[in-house]
């Protein structure tokens, strides 16, 4: 008979926003479940605006975050400064929490390379977008590797949506993560769906947490729609693999609500009943719920929170297409440390091609 495995979850909210136990002392400061709040909004605003952008034609496909909000908001929230994300291509939330302009995000779907020389110091030292599955993993064992050979104290955060935890790239990490007792966090933002892959099908185990113990270190599951839940165990993670304790694994459970990217239709795959219900379980409304609840926000400061956003949004769009084209040797600034002598070539015909163009289109 197969060993059962029993993996620690963690609720404190239900659907309805009501309380299931008992929270955290930190969940008891109102102003930083309003931040929590608002930056989950915001997310969810300029998130609908890349997609409408995306479909007018001014920046390329986008992946959407709709429904996944309060995973990255909780993660950027917890992470120290100091610490180091990895990130991979549905983390809107995170970035914008690290500090990363929401104009850059746009410069980077809209394939310019500025949108990846992030202005935040905060941020300088976080990994671009990694489109390619799973191999941020790796390139996070890296990073945590760095750390420990320094004896710092900081943290390598990566993550990675479920479809990415049957990656080989994954697998390995796990396992130098394990092996080396790496200071690495990987979250797993189980959506449910891998494009058109449902979970039930594409991994036989019964969580997707359960993989770190055959990498010997500590793996969970929390409820990610539930902003209080995943705040506590992002943070917890962190602490502990900050403190010499090990990597972490932590499986978010949640829903995408949306399509994968904007190149694809769920419709042709996913029931509508399915989609109907995660709605219901959606984390922006679940928390502010719970804060109607308990007193601190109501119909006014909503709408007011919504204004101001969509304001923040708007002038990101702008300072976006202010931007002007990037130059077209940018395409090749960023892919060596020290450019081969074998390529200088053709990086000196581009540059004469484009002095052409800028002589042709100023006598036109």
């Amino acid at each position: 008979m197969p060993h059962k495995v029993e993996l620690p979850y963690t609720r404190f909210l239900s659907p309805e926003g009501q309380l299931l136990g008992e929270l955290p002392s930190w969940a008891d400061d109102f102003n930083l479940l309003t931040r929590l709040y608002r930056q989950m909004v915001l997310t969810r605003l300029f998130d609908q605006k890349a997609v409408a952008l995306q479909r007018t034609g001014r920046i390329g496909t986008y992946a959407p975050t709709l429904g996944q909000e309060a995973i990255g908001v909780a993660v950027g929230s917890v992470m120290h400064t100091e610490d180091v994300l990895i990130p991979y291509y549905r983390d809107t939330a995170v970035q914008l929490m690290r500090g990363v302009r929401m104009e850059e995000i746009l410069l980077y779907w809209g394939g310019d390379e500025r949108g990846s020389d992030f202005a935040e110091p905060a941020a300088v030292q976080d990994f671009p977008i990694c489109v390619p599955i799973a191999t941020q993993a790796l390139h996070a064992c890296g990073v945590a590797s760095a750390f420990k050979i320094r004896g710092e104290h900081r943290v390598a955060v990566t993550t990675c949506g479920d479809g990415a935890t049957s990656k080989g790239d994954f697998l390995e990490a796990l396992n130098v993560a394990g092996a080396w007792q790496l200071p690495v966090v990987f979250v797993v933002n189980n959506n449910q769906w891998a494009i058109s892959v449902p979970r039930r099908i594409q991994c036989g185990a019964p969580t997707l947490a359960q993989k770190a113990i055959g990498a010997g270190f500590h793996g969970e599951q929390v409820d990610g729609n539930d902003m209080l839940a995943v705040y506590d165990r992002v943070q917890a993670a962190l602490e502990r693999a900050r403190h010499g304790k090990g990597p972490v694994l932590l499986e978010c459970l949640s829903y995408r609500l949306g399509d994968h990217t904007t190149a694809d239709d769920a419709t042709r795959y996913r029931p509508a009943d399915e989609v109907k219900q995660a709605w219901l379980e959606e984390p922006i409304k679940r928390l502010q719920r719970f804060m109607v609840g308990q007193g601190v926000w109501d119909e006014g400061r909503e709408q007011t929170l919504i204004s101001e956003c969509q304001g923040l949004v708007q002038r990101a769009v702008d300072n976006f297409e202010a931007a002007g084209i990037q130059a077209p040797e940018s395409i090749m600034d960023h892919v060596y440390a020290r450019w081969p002598e074998s390529l200088a070539g053709q990086r000196e015909e581009l540059l004469e091609r484009a002095a052409r163009r800028a002589g042709d289109s100023s006598h036109e």
